[in-house]
């Protein structure tokens, strides 16, 4: 079982804060850091001192860490033209030694697009698909070769797909709840399916329809890796998962229902059962990012008794 963390920098932090907690990933033995793709901050927070960019911090983190994979949960597809978006992440994955992975998503939050003045086009799915094709065909064009694409919202002519990313396959992550659409991308194009803050009763449902989609499309159901996110929140005792929930606005009995929260030991039974629904990797999201603690804590307690 993959452990790795997961961030949300739009409800407040600053680069620095984002170094610190991915050096501390690291070094506590984790196997990834990533992070949202947001503009916007969500829920009472205020947000300061405001949003940073999804690349431009990974494009960092490459360069002041050595071993960990870094990636996006998910790169909303309405920010960024495919294009560009495959050089930015081949640059990226160069400027890592070959750690990156590419989480990509349809974008959802209308508001951060209307504070930011960015299109939030109807029709978002097939955009998607058109951008998971030219991104990963970009990539895969042989060097001294062109790319041409010619779909309903994109249109590259002569590309020479250039530059390459450093490993020869980057890793795409695709996820979400729809029943019929989200499983024939992941099928299609995914390295990795990722079913966010749900219950394993709908986890399990859908990594059945993943499997079926990627038969389908004529891949192995065990060519990809089936993954979970869900927020965390641990203590040694009750008082410190309460202590810890209230820092992050959160109810317990909540967090324990929806999320893996509680002492390390029941943390463990629940990854357990995540387990048996098919979860290879899970990804911890904390929203505490001054709380070094918990990371120590979820390493000694709960990763030690996992990997």
């Amino acid at each position: 079982m993959d452990l790795r963390i997961f961030t949300e920098p739009q409800q407040g932090a600053t680069y620095d804060t984002l170094l610190t907690v991915a050096k501390a990933t690291e070094d506590l033995g984790f196997d990834a850091f990533f992070r949202s793709d947001h503009y916007l901050r969500m829920g009472s927070v205020d947000g300061l001192p405001g949003p940073t960019d999804a690349w431009i911090t990974l494009a960092g983190l490459a360069r002041e860490t050595k071993r960990i994979r870094l990636g996006t949960l998910m790169t909303a597809g309405t920010f960024r033209l495919p294009g560009v978006l495959a050089i930015q992440v081949a640059q990226v994955d160069q400027m890592s030694g070959g750690r990156i992975e590419l989480g990509l998503g349809a974008g959802w939050f209308e508001e951060e697009h209307k504070a930011y003045g960015i299109p939030f086009p109807k029709e978002k799915i097939g955009r998607l698909e058109e951008q998971l094709e030219i991104v990963t065909g970009l990539w895969a064009t042989e060097v001294g070769k062109t790319f041409d694409f010619h779909g309903t919202y994109y249109d590259l002519t002569e590309s020479p797909a250039l530059p390459k990313p450093a490993q020869a396959r980057v890793p795409v992550l695709i996820g979400g709840h729809g029943a019929t659409r989200t499983p024939r991308l992941a099928g299609r194009y995914a390295d990795e399916f990722n079913m966010p803050f749900a219950s394993i009763e709908d986890t399990e449902r859908q990594f059945d329809r993943v499997r079926a989609a990627a038969e389908e499309a004529g891949r192995s159901a065990g060519a990809l890796t089936y993954s979970n996110a869900l927020v965390a929140c641990v203590g040694k005792d009750d008082a410190e998962v309460a202590r810890r929930a209230a820092a992050i606005g959160r109810e317990v009995d909540d967090l324990k229902a929806n999320g893996l929260a509680g002492s390390p030991a029941e943390v463990v039974e629940k990854i357990g059962r995540y387990a048996e629904a098919g979860a290879q990797r899970i990804y911890f999201q904390i929203l505490d990012l001054d709380d070094l603690d918990h990371l120590e804590l979820i390493s000694s307690r709960v990763q030690s008794q996992l990997t």
